[in-house]
C-alpha cells in the first residue's frame, strides 16, 4: 500500500466485512463515505476501502443514533465533537464547546428515545387490541 492514506494491513477489513459486522448495507457504508459521515481509514491501492476496529466503533455509535432520527448533518457534528472529547491534543476550549454540544445531543437523544416509547407503547396496544378482535371473531 503506497498511497499517502493507506493503513497498514495489520487489522483493516474490506467493505464487505464491516457490512456483516455492523449489519448495514454496502450501500450505507458508501453512502455515508461519499458524504463525509465516515471515510475509511484508507484504501488499498486499488481504491479499496479499508476499515479498522476504530471505524467499526465510529459506525456503531452512528447505527445507534440512526433510529433516534438524527439527520445526516446531526451525526457528523456529533461525531467531530465525540473525536475532539477523545481527543487529546485538543484544546480545553475545544474539548468544553465539544461537551456542551454533546450534552444537548444527550437530551435530544433522550427525549427522541421517550417520543419512540410512546409509539411503541401506542403500537402495542393495537396489537392487543387486534388480537383481540380476531380472536372474537374467530369463536
Amino acid at each position: 500500500m503506497s498511497t499517502e492514506d493507506s493503513v497498514e494491513p495489520a487489522r483493516s477489513m474490506h467493505i464487505g466485512e464491516v457490512a456483516e459486522r455492523t449489519e448495514l448495507s454496502l450501500r450505507s457504508l458508501r453512502h455515508w463515505d461519499e458524504v463525509g459521515l465516515l471515510r475509511p481509514s484508507g484504501r488499498t491501492d486499488g481504491g479499496f476501502r479499508l476499515y479498522t476496529e476504530a471505524d467499526v466503533d465510529k459506525i456503531l455509535v452512528i447505527r445507534r443514533m440512526k433510529p433516534l432520527g438524527f439527520t445526516l448533518d446531526e451525526m457528523s457534528a456529533a461525531m467531530r465533537d465525540l473525536e475532539d472529547l477523545r481527543e487529546p491534543a485538543s484544546s480545553k476550549a475545544d474539548r468544553d464547546a465539544a461537551h456542551a454540544r454533546l450534552a444537548t445531543v444527550l437530551a435530544e437523544a433522550g427525549e427522541r428515545r421517550a417520543r419512540l416509547e410512546t409509539q411503541l407503547a401506542m403500537a402495542d396496544e393495537f396489537l392487543d387490541l387486534l388480537g383481540r378482535e380476531l380472536h372474537e371473531a374467530h369463536d
